[in-house]
This record gives structure tokens, sequence and C-alpha cells, in this order.
């Protein structure tokens, strides 16, 4: 038996950090001490350049620096929500917003639409210019964007896969190279702040925003975070560096499980899961020095987390050790007074968040009551002057480290690579490695290349559906103004094999109504007859691009149109090949099995269509891995981290196996046209002591005829606790690699005993001793852990 304690909590706030740090180049110690003491020399400047400037601020001026209001505030039009095109800034606006109130920051584009390089470069630099030439104290403004699959609002920026797609990738040289790039590609249009990476741990396919996640692994989500950080900020976290910007984490703290599904509801999450499965990745982030952090819109426990001191204050400013940046979402200190009723006054509101540790809100439109109200509070002493220095101290020396004093625009004429062909390569490249093969019966995939082939469904021809939201506008729904010289999965298959061997018939469309959509039949029984006279049909479905409140939705089925186009076409006996493009994944179980190939692309991007067509006729070898599990009906929503009980058919007299844990998919399935064989899983010691190493080695061979790429997971399981139920089985490393056909190759694996510590009741980090189990492939190894159980601090 084990003496443990009894908790599932904040160990992997630990567990997965040992394995999450990326490692520091080799330098001879006299290089690497020389390089640590021109940092601390340059950190100190900085700090004695903010006292210096706090210690001239009135009130007013400090209140000013945390505030961010969005560009339509400034921009000529008839109110502040929207504004004129072509886009103008309104001087006698702009100033009353930087000189009057000393606004501090700017976030979002106007009109919701993406602009060129040159037309931030124009805006950044009339808003800087008055910032830094008209107001008293001469600080610049820190801008910030959403650029979170590439430069988003950048006309003719690199599109990247959203985050879920590259989290299947398994690949962090890819999304480090697609952070790298969207850095460079953001500072082209003079904006040094990005609000990226999304962290959330992100369990429920019904949420809206999923796929701005790495899916639903801690492990997972913190290894590509970290890998996203240093793409953005560098391994030094150098964002003065004109190719880097300041990363934002988001959304502190369990943001994407809402007890209904829906954006912005209320949930429960107990202080074990809290920290057992929603803070691994922000530590990780947080130790890999990630400079600002943005916060949960919704609320926990019946508390708003704008308003949580627990949250905030005490967990992450105070036990995780944050330095930097604490900004809100949109309008979220209103929405206390407005929305959540816990404040009576949108001024009590602003108090509630500021002392909870909020240091800079997310206004968007009508700054005077923040500014005016938080004057007052201050006056009042119901905000010490404490807090809003502190809150001040941290957005100056984001700014200072952003060299914005020094350098507060960055010309697009000094960034030739922007939009180039090796930064079209790399998008590409993540495409390809992100598309997952669900399945493949009788290896009809992939298809020769003079085979006659009807492609139909809503995606098929639509380049907003490839990318999502969050692309040249917040919903996506711009997308095919920008991206007319991309091409769609219509169109790639034309081009990869001949206009003349491709029929094209939509059966099912969307149709707009502004942010929302509906479906409608699209000669549907025009493309049963095309199918009949195809070989092969490849079905695009899935669904239209949304987010936030607007991506809502009631049923998670795939649509009741869909599903009718899908029976219909599969009735021809022809074989169907189902391209799922979604941004979470909508159920397929009423059609799946008349599906003889399956494929699912998440949200590719502009170079989506292309990869596709190169993973259906065989050019590339799909290698992705589903990040989350893929639900087979509505009512069975267990996530891939779930407890024994979840898995009721091992229960004596229980008979409804349909009814037990039983995903579509399995979080880690995905196929490949090569087959690879696990063999030789060993262990270092089959009995190890606490403060030993857990050695861990396995051979992969490629048994096919074709040269593929594999991810290796590697999962440990607590097979007996004590006190709190243990899961069934966790990741804990993961590598992926290539083989040529018949190449061997074994991979090395080393975990601690932190890799097996939970979290218990009391908040705290148990490491006992028993037995565990090891998996890779099919290979399973048992090993004991021996020695006192420890129990430390989260």
């Amino acid at each position: 038996m084990k003496l443990k304690n009894v908790t599932l909590t904040a160990v992997l706030a630990y567990t997965i950090l040992s394995g999450c740090q990326t490692q520091k180049p080799v330098t001879a110690p006299s290089e690497e001490s020389a390089a640590t003491a021109q940092s601390d020399r340059n950190a100190s400047e900085i700090d004695r350049k903010i006292e210096d400037l706090l210690s001239k601020m009135t009130l007013e001026e400090k209140v000013g620096q945390m505030a961010q209001i969005t560009l339509d505030v400034v921009g000529k039009g008839d109110n502040r929500y929207s504004s004129y095109e072509p886009l103008n800034l309104d001087t006698v606006e702009l100033r009353k917003a930087l000189v009057d109130y000393k606004i501090g920051s700017v976030l979002n584009t106007a009109n919701n639409r993406a602009r060129t390089p040159e037309q931030w470069y124009k805006i950044i630099s009339q808003i800087q210019e008055m910032a830094m030439n008209k107001t008293r104290m001469k600080i610049p403004v820190i801008y910030g964007l959403d650029q979170i699959h590439g430069a988003t609002y950048t006309a003719g920026g690199t599109m990247f896969p959203q985050q879920i797609g590259q989290a299947a990738s398994r690949n962090r040289e890819l999304v480090r190279r697609g952070a790298e790039i969207t850095a460079y590609e953001t500072r082209a249009s003079s904006i040094p702040w990005n609000f990226s990476p999304v962290l959330d741990l992100a369990p429920d396919p019904r949420f809206s925003r999923q796929f701005e996640s790495f899916g639903e692994d801690p492990y997972l989500t913190s290894e590509l975070g970290v890998q996203m950080i240093k793409g953005y900020e560098g391994d030094d976290n150098s964002i003065g560096h004109p190719e880097h910007v300041a990363s934002c984490m988001k959304h502190f703290l369990g943001y994407q499980v809402p007890t209904s599904g829906k954006d912005r509801t209320p949930t429960y999450i107990s202080e074990e899961a809290l920290r057992e499965y929603h803070l691994p990745s922000f530590k990780a982030a947080i130790e890999a020095g990630s400079q600002t952090i943005m916060i949960n819109s919704g609320i926990i426990n019946g508390v708003p987390v704008h308003s949580n001191h627990d949250i905030l204050t005490k967990l992450l400013k105070e036990e995780l050790g944050f330095k930097g940046l604490v900004v809100t979402d949109w309008g979220d200190i209103e929405y206390l007074h407005t929305r959540d009723k816990v404040a009576a006054t949108m001024k009590d509101a602003i108090m509630l968040a500021i002392n909870a540790g909020v240091d800079m809100s997310m206004i968007a439109y009508q700054y005077e009551p923040f500014c005016n109200g938080l004057v007052e509070l201050v006056k009042e002493g119901k905000v010490k002057q404490e807090r809003i220095d502190d809150a001040v101290r941290r957005i100056l020396r984001v700014k200072y480290n952003l060299n914005l004093f020094e350098k507060p625009t960055t010309d697009p004429k000094d960034y030739p690579k922007f939009a180039s062909k090796e930064h079209e390569d790399a998008a590409y490249q993540m495409a390809a490695e992100s598309i997952t093969l669900l399945k493949n019966e009788n290896n009809v995939l992939p298809l020769k290349k003079g085979t006659k082939v009807l492609v139909t469904g809503p995606n098929a021809n639509s380049m907003r559906t490839l990318n999502g939201a969050w692309t040249y506008s917040w919903q996506g729904e711009k997308v095919e103004e920008f991206a007319g010289k991309y091409n769609t999965i219509l169109e790639s298959v034309q081009k990869e094999i001949g206009a003349g061997n491709v029929t094209y018939v939509p059966g099912v469309s969307y149709k707009m109504d502004g942010f929302y959509y509906d479906e409608f039949a699209d000669k549907m029984d025009a493309a049963v007859a095309a199918a009949r006279k195809s070989d092969v049909i490849i079905l695009c479905l899935g669904e239209n691009t949304s987010t936030e409140t607007p991506g809502n939705i009631n049923d998670i089925y795939i649509s009741d149109l869909q599903t009718e186009l899908a029976k219909k076409l599969a009735a021809t006996g022809k074989p169907v090949i189902l391209v799922l493009n979604e941004g979470r994944p909508r159920v397929i179980s009423r059609f799946e099995q008349q599906m003889k190939g399956i494929v699912q692309i998440y949200q590719p991007g502009n170079y989506g269509g292309d990869a596709l067509a190169d993973v259906l006729f065989g050019d590339v070898n799909p290698s992705g891995k589903l990040p989350y599990n893929y639900p087979r009906y509505p009512n069975a929503l267990v996530p891939f981290i779930h407890k024994p009980s979840a898995e009721q058919r091992k229960a004596e007299g229980v008979y409804n196996y349909e009814a037990d844990y039983n995903p579509q998919y399995e979080f880690g399935h995905g196929l490949s046209y090569t087959s690879f064989k696990y063999a030789n899983l060993t262990l270092g010691k089959e009995s190890v002591q606490m403060n030993e190493p857990i050695n861990v080695s396995i051979q992969v061979t490629n048994t096919g005829k074709r040269v593929g790429k594999e991810a290796v997971h590697l999962y440990t399981s607590d097979l007996y606790a004590t006190g709190i139920t243990p899961d069934v089985k966790r990741l804990r490393r993961f590598e992926k690699i290539t083989l040529e056909p018949g190449e061997s190759k074994t991979l090395s694996f080393t975990l601690t005993a932190d890799d097996l510590s939970y979290i218990n009741r009391d908040g705290k980090k148990v490491t006992e001793a028993g037995e565990f189990e090891i998996r890779i492939g099919d290979q399973v190894k048992k090993f004991m852990l021996l020695g006192n159980n420890t129990i430390g601090k989260n």
C-alpha cells in the first residue's frame, strides 16, 4: 500500500515543468557569467529609470498608464465604436486620450479589419508622436494585437494553423519557428505586443475557443507554450530586439471549462484540479520568462476571476512570482458591475479589480469612468498608492524591455522577409504536419492522381473555413477579401490532379448574417448525381468560423444538413473521404461508419488546402496526432485525462458498453501511410529511489515502404493511490522522429519522481512510493518507486 495523502491538483505545476524547460545553449562559464552580469546591469539600469520616472509622475499620469483603449476610439468617425475608411486618426480625440487622460496603451484594429504593415506604421507613428512629444512625461504607448496564428491582423501576413493544429503536429521546432515568424511580421507592422499564446487547458469540445488552444493535455500545452514564448521573445526574452515581441499568456486561469460549455459562463473547479490541470502551462510560461498575462473573463466558484485576489495576487504574483504586466480581457472590469453583479457601481468594480491585482484595464471604449474613478478611489483611500505604483512599475518595465523609449516604432522597410517564400514554406510545413489521418479503411488513401473526384461540402471552396476566426478580422468573416491569392481545398485538388479530373458541387452552403451563419441545401441532389459519375468523393464538412460568444452552440453533432449530405453520398456506393475542417470536434457518429477515409485538418491556415491535397494524393505522409479526445456522442464527453471509474465496462454487472468511455478517436490517435513497430521498452531500473532518475528507452522501427514521421508518446499510470483516485494515464514525454523504410531508432527519456507527483487536498505536491506503469505504443513496463513519501508546496 502507498502512504499517500489525497489530492490531484498542483503537482503538474511541478511535474509538467520538469519536462518542459528548454535547454540553454552550452557556453563557457566565463561567457555565461558575463552574460548574466550584463543582464543584471541592464535590469538594474531599467529599475533605476522606472523609479526615477515614477517619482515624477502625478497620480493621473499613473492611472492613465493603467488604461488601454481600442483604436476606433481615436479614429475619425461618427462615434467611438467605428471609424471611417480609409482610417485616419482624429487628432482631437487622440489628444484627449493621450494628453488629457494620459492613456498608456492602445489595442485592436479599427472596424475589425486587417491593415498593411505600411498602414500600421503610419497609424502607430502618429500615436507615438503624440505620446512622446505632446505629453509631459513622454512615455510611449504600448500597442497590442491578437496575432494568434500568424500576423492575423496584418494584410499579407503569413498565416499558420490555429494552435489546435500546431498541437497536432507534435513538432516543437515548427511551433517555435512559427512564433518567430509571427513576431517578425508583427514587428514589421510596428506592433510590439502580441496577445498570445493561449495556454488554457481545453478538454471541452463544446467550447467555442478550443481551436485557439493546444488541446486537453497539460504537458503538451506546457511544452508547446514554452516554445511559442521563446519564438516570440527569444531565448533570453530580449523583447527589445526589433524582431521580437512581448508575449501574453492567456487566459489565467481555468477559462475553457465553463459548466455550460459556453463562453464566459460560470464554472466550478476544485483547488486540486485547478492546480493539477490548469496551472502547469502558466507556471511553465512564467518560468520561461513571458512578460505579460491576460485574465480569464469567467467566474470560478462564484467569484469573477477579475476580482479574485487569491488567484491574481496570492497565486500569480506571490506564489508563482510573476513580475510582469497583468491585463484584463475586453471590458471585464465593467462586467463586474453590469454582468456579474459583484459591484454595485462602476467605481466599485474598478476598486475590486485593481485591489485584486489587475495592472491594466482593457477598457475598450469609455475610458473616462475608469481613469476618473481610479483617481478618486486612491484619494479616498480605497485603493492604495502602493498598488498603483506596483501596477505602473510593471507596465513601465515592459515598455522599457521593449525598448519603446528609444525606438517606439519599427519601419516595415527593415523587414524584407515579410510574407517571404521562406515564411510561406514554414506555414505550409506546419499545416502538412498538423493534418491527422483518423481512418483509412482498406488503405483507400492515398488516392491515385488519375482519379475522377467529386469535391463537395460547405468547406470545399472557402478560405474562411481554412483559416478560422482571428484571421484578418475577429470572426474571420473578412478572409475572402484578403486571401484571394491562396488555394481553397477545391483549387488545391484541381492543381494537384488537373481541373478536368475534378467536379465541384457544394451540396450544402453557409448563409451569412453578420457574424452568425445558417446552412442551406445548395444543389444537394446535384452533388449526389455528380457522385455517381465520380471514382471517389472528397467531402469537406465541419463548421464555419466563429469564436467567443458568437461561437456558442447548443448541439455538438455536426449539422443536420451536412449529415444528410454525407449519408446520401455514401449511399451511392462510391468511397467517401471525409475531410473535417472545424475548430472543435463536431460529432460524426451518425455517419462515421459509412466513411472510407477520414482526415482532420482543423483550421490549417492559408496553405491548408495545398497541404491537404498533398496528403490526399500521397505527396505528403500524414503525421498529425489528435490533441484531444474526439467524442462519439454528445453525452459522452469524457476527456483523455479521466479516472478509472469512467471506464465502467470493467465494473461487474455493467453491460452497456456503448455508454462507457468510448471516444470516436482518442487523444494521440493518428495514422500514417507507413507502419511503425515499437519494441524493447527498457527501464534503467525496475526499482528506483525517490532521488534517482527514471531512465526509459524504446526502439521504434518503420516497417512500411515509405518514409514517415512518428510522434512517440510516453505515458505513466499510478496503479494505486491513497485518498484520491489516480488518473488512468498521463502524458509525460513526447518526441517526433523521422524514419526511412526499415530504419530503427532508439529513443531515451528521463523522468523524475516529480513526474509521478500529484496535488493533495491541501494544495500540496505529493510524491509517494509505490507501483507505477510506463506505456509507449503497445509496450508496457511496471516499476517501483522506493523511499519515503514527500510532501511540499505545489
